[in-house]
């Protein structure tokens, strides 16, 4: 009597759990992690630092007034008036691309991705760890910017007068668009795996919100309404301000989680029909 063995391909909850526990495993233990925190903490600190600039006629003006700016702007602005306007925790989207596009970069490079897909099929897996992964990633990233810009800010003496409850929203709904801004920038990794320098450029250019600036600046010229800017990214974004009541949370959390799921599905459809090497 023979006894047939039977082999169960690991759950969806095991699968992930396991790809997380590396992936963490290799963010935690590689020095691009750290040294993009002390970015992330530094670059506010400097910037607060900057407590004059010239305006059109030449005059010196404060750059900003209250410790909270360097952290998000009073209002929502789709149109940036003034550097203050964007030199906010938004700026961690930008350089936070970039250590994405390195830490993917190298999955590549190390050959670690032909090893992983040689014995882990599900391409959805890699897609989903590693936009969880970088996320993570970068909510810490805004973390560390909090403490550098408040500390900056602090120094040089600005105003501390704030809504906490705003500001609090105001950086939740920040941390919470790290979900969708690392799937972006995932998926923007697969698309260009075999040019690292493109991956970067490409993370670092939308991280700026450039398309989404140049987009609100041709609807508001038209006098069209800007709400329905909301569906893109860094439209949401700009929801967490100073200003933001609590259906601004709720628009950052839908808006990311919506992107983070598109951005899954084409990635993982993407790896999928190509070659991933």
């Amino acid at each position: 009597m023979t006894r047939e063995l039977k082999f169960e391909s690991p759950s969806f909850t095991k699968r992930i759990k396991g790809m997380l526990g590396v992936d963490f495993f290799r963010l935690f233990h590689t020095p691009l992690f750290y040294i993009f925190l002390a970015i992330a903490a530094i670059i506010p600190a400097m910037v607060s630092a900057m407590t004059m600039m010239p305006d059109q006629n030449g005059n010196q003006i404060a750059l900003y007034s209250n410790v909270w700016q360097i952290i998000a702007a009073s209002k929502s602005l789709y149109v940036i008036e003034t550097i203050a306007d964007y030199a906010n925790m938004n700026m961690v989207f930008i350089f936070g691309g970039i250590m994405v596009s390195i830490f993917i970069g190298h999955d590549y490079k190390s050959g670690y991705v032909k090893q992983l897909f040689t014995t882990h099929a599900k391409k959805q897996d890699y897609m989903i760890s590693k936009s969880l992964v970088c996320a993570f990633a970068m909510a810490c990233m805004c973390m560390t910017y909090l403490i550098g810009g408040t500390v900056g800010g602090l120094l040089v003496g600005y105003e501390t007068d704030v809504n906490v409850g705003s500001l609090m929203i105001a950086i939740l709904g920040k941390i919470m668009m790290s979900l969708g801004w690392a799937s972006l920038y995932t998926f923007l990794n697969v698309i260009f795996r075999r040019y690292f320098g493109i991956s970067v450029a490409s993370s670092f250019f939308f991280g700026t919100g450039i398309l989404i600036i140049g987009a609100a600046a041709i609807v508001e010229s038209l006098k069209l309404p800007t709400g329905f800017l909301n569906v893109f990214l860094y439209g949401a974004s700009v929801n967490a301000n100073l200003s933001s009541g609590i259906g601004s949370l709720l628009i950052c959390i839908v808006v990311s989680v919506a992107w983070a799921v598109i951005y899954n599905v084409a990635g993982t459809r993407l790896l999928n029909k190509c070659d991933v090497y």
